[in-house]
């Protein structure tokens, strides 16, 4: 463990923030394209990412605690911490700059999952106000099988014939 592995750790994670951001995009795509069929495939395949970034995060942090104790910080310390302790040398660049780029991807990747929210939300909308226009018919069968749908006028009985 050290600053190689730290430094490899963090490369894998910027890969799968940029995999994330093109996966949004792709699914804006299909939401403005009016896809809807290949929405939940893409959803899937943004939790997907999701997940492996969750574990790539859990090893990122495993590295920086072992650099931070290499660098005489707390075993707690951010990456941001953890660059202010660097010594002299080029890995205080390194480290900045995966950090600036992962801060930049990630409003990125904010940015447009909140256009997404948006689309998703006004396509629930929409099938709501849909079927709040639908009237169900029910139907019922005769003794042959075949459908008798229900009449949608009132219908008046005198008893008294």
């Amino acid at each position: 463990m050290g600053v190689n592995e730290l430094s490899a750790v963090l490369w894998r994670e910027r890969e799968l923030l940029e995999l994330l951001l093109f996966k949004l995009e792709e699914e804006q795509l299909l939401l403005t394209a009016g896809k809807s069929r290949w929405v939940g495939h893409a959803s899937r395949e943004i939790e997907q990412v999701m997940v492996r970034l969750r574990e790539v995060a859990l090893g990122r942090s495993v590295e920086v605690t072992a650099v931070a104790t290499e660098w005489s910080c707390p075993e707690d310390a951010t990456l941001r911490e953890v660059i202010a302790a660097a010594p002299v040398g080029p890995w205080q660049d390194i480290f900045t700059a995966h950090l600036t780029a992962m801060t930049e991807l990630t409003a990125q990747i904010r940015d447009v999952r909140d256009v997404n929210e948006q689309f998703l939300r006004t396509a629930v909308r929409s099938v709501q106000e849909t079927l709040a226009g639908v009237e169900a018919v029910s139907g019922t069968y005769d003794a042959s099988g075949a459908a008798q749908h229900a009449q949608s006028s009132s219908m008046l009985f005198d008893e008294k014939l």
